[in-house]
């Protein structure tokens, strides 16, 4: 039987990986998150409020649940905000996961650390497990900060699932993504500037929820990377949406990242090389048009 501590719940993958779940046999789910559940399913699982930033309330959870396995998706991923709100960023996503970890090592849990392509540069895309990270702003650094303090680490039941761009449909969200986004703005005609200079891997919100369990479930340890099978240029995920419904893409204007302006310094080129993922864990993504197709099932225009 496997007792999984979920954190962050109320995001995205949190969702998906509840849906996922809730209904395994073998598995005993306890879903946390600041604040209240905003899943409106409760069937199958439990659910309690956690900030993983409290020593205190994670130690009195691990005791109270006896987790087998932790899969960390709390994070603070607004990359412009963190460049500002440095100290609030840092305490989510590096003290929150030395939180965690100390739980784990004292009882002896797997942890698994969600994790991000911002952790390297972009000069070398796409990406193996094994090539060295460059962080470039202060998300990134904070995820890869939070990575070493893991690796570095006396525990050795660990895990990290790297992704990259994420997407899909969630309940309740306190964000959108850019499919979402895209989605709705291409119907609406309205005007869109699009960044032609950034390569990324689109990453199903399911996929990614059946990689991270698909680790646990296996008993894999180490690093996983974990998106979508294609890498594209920004602007070409939002034309390729465009092109999946018939929207006029007229509307979108090429823009370069420089002219943004944005606080935070982005990798130009990531991608992921998936083929450690396909091995170990028969990992096998959705392109962008199987994405939205599954999109079209939960959310029809």
């Amino acid at each position: 039987m496997h007792r999984i501590l979920l954190t962050g719940s109320n995001g995205l993958l949190g969702q998906k990986l509840v849906a996922l779940l809730r209904n395994q046999s073998e598995v005993e789910l306890l879903a946390t998150s600041l604040g209240e559940n905003r899943i409106s399913s409760t069937q199958g699982y439990s659910y309690t409020p956690l900030d993983i930033t409290s020593r205190e309330a994670v130690h009195e959870i691990f005791s109270s649940f006896s987790p087998t396995a932790v899969i960390n998706t709390a994070a603070m991923t607004l990359v412009d905000q963190c460049e500002s709100e440095v100290e609030k960023c840092r305490s989510i996503n590096v003290d929150g996961v030395k939180n965690l970890l100390s739980a784990c090592l004292e009882h002896g849990v797997h942890l698994q650390q969600v994790s991000t392509d911002f952790v390297f540069n972009g000069k070398d895309g796409p990406y193996r497990e094994t090539d060295d990270p460059d962080p470039l702003s202060v998300y990134a650094q904070s995820k890869y900060d939070a990575e070493q303090a893991i690796i570095r680490s006396a525990h050795t039941d660990w895990s990290i699932a790297r992704t990259i761009i994420l997407y899909g449909v969630g309940e309740n969200m306190s964000r959108s993504n850019i499919v979402l986004w895209a989605r709705q703005t291409l119907a609406e005609g309205g005007d869109m500037k699009i960044v032609h200079d950034q390569f990324r891997a689109p990453t199903l919100a399911e996929d990614l929820a059946l990689g991270c369990w698909a680790i646990i479930e296996q008993g894999c340890t180490g690093i996983y990377h974990l998106a979508g099978p294609e890498t594209m240029a920004v602007i070409d995920i939002v034309k390729r949406i465009g092109q999946y419904y018939g929207f006029p893409t007229e509307h979108i204007q090429e823009i370069d990242t420089a002219s943004l302006g944005q606080p935070a310094a982005r990798p130009p080129h990531t991608g992921f090389i998936l083929d450690k993922a396909r091995r170990d864990l028969d990992y096998r993504p959705r392109t962008l048009e199987e994405g939205l197709a599954l999109i079209d099932e939960q959310l029809p225009l």
